[in-house]
């Protein structure tokens, strides 16, 4: 699943401070392989360069306990 600007997303990276975290896709690009990477923005901070399969859609439930 590609991912676009605006769209709410949960990081799994156990070396990333942000696993498992609510985050907004800041930033889309594409790697010189043809491969997506991705900004993504958090409430404490940024992490970038993260691949698509690092990334699952936010449902409702994960984006309404980012917002609190």
């Amino acid at each position: 699943m590609s991912f676009e600007e605006g769209d709410k997303v949960v990081l799994h990276d156990e070396h990333s401070d942000f696993d498992g975290e609510v985050g907004t896709v800041e930033t889309v690009s594409e790697t010189m392989f043809g491969d997506e990477q991705y900004v993504i923005s958090f409430e404490g901070g940024q992490e970038a360069g993260i691949s698509e399969d690092a990334l699952t859609e936010a449902d409702e439930a994960d984006a309404e306990d980012d917002e609190e």
